[in-house]
């Protein structure tokens, strides 16, 4: 049974007359439209916001570091649930450079293994409290995913394989019950080997959140769009 096919939650302009986008991906136990609430946070009369809406309200079923197979087809269908709406805006008009793919906990998680399968110049890419996905990152040395993750899905053939200098925030406590400070450096030194810029900020004792240290870094690359 397909999984993940529900309708995006939109706010802001139109796409087709807007001049960027964002997409906002929820976390476990979430909805699209609690989410997407965050665009209060940064708002751009000509910026078109979307959200992805999972099944049950989860992406994929077990934690994100074990191996990438046993959160299929979850995963697989989480990256094509962003996908439809990154090529939909692109159809209306916006180029890439122009979206930010943003993700808090299992959202952010889907978001950055959206990125690195997908590795183009975007807008922005932000992680709040999430990293890649899989037991090991292995596969990512060198830049290039290898076949276990490559998926019909999130391979696509006109993929350049380099970010160009693409923003990628990611931020994370540094006792987050949820996500190992070391997956959040493994994942900055990914996104680092596919060209991308990387802020990573690392926050003392702030458990699984998002703080306005985080919101206000989020403001300034949606002013940039």
């Amino acid at each position: 049974m397909s999984v993940h096919q529900n309708e995006p939650a939109r706010a802001g302009a139109d796409p087709a007359d807007a001049n960027a986008a964002v997409v906002l991906t929820h976390g476990r136990g979430a909805t699209a439209r609690s989410i997407l609430a965050m665009y209060n946070e940064f708002p751009r009369d000509d910026v078109a916001y979307a959200a992805p809406q999972a099944t049950n309200n989860t992406w994929y079923p077990h934690s994100f570091l074990e191996p990438v197979e046993k959160n299929e087809p979850g995963r697989t269908a989480g990256l094509a649930a962003i996908d439809r709406l990154v090529e939909g805006f692109v159809d209306a008009g916006i180029e890439r450079d122009r979206i930010l793919l943003l993700g808090f906990s299992q959202g952010a998680c889907l978001t950055t293994e959206y990125a690195a399968t997908h590795p183009r110049e975007y807008g922005g890419v932000a992680a709040l409290s999430g990293g890649l996905i899989g037991e090991t990152l292995g596969e990512y040395a060198g830049g290039e995913p290898s076949e276990a993750r490559r998926t019909s899905s999130d391979e696509r053939s006109e993929s350049d394989g380099n970010m160009a200098g693409t923003p990628v925030f990611l931020g994370c406590s540094d006792v987050d019950p949820h996500i190992p400070v070391e997956r959040v450096h493994d994942t900055r030194d990914v996104f680092e080997s596919l060209g991308a810029d990387v802020e990573e900020r690392i926050y003392e004792g702030m458990g699984h959140g998002v703080n306005e240290d985080e919101l206000e870094y989020l403001r300034g690359l949606v002013a940039e769009l």
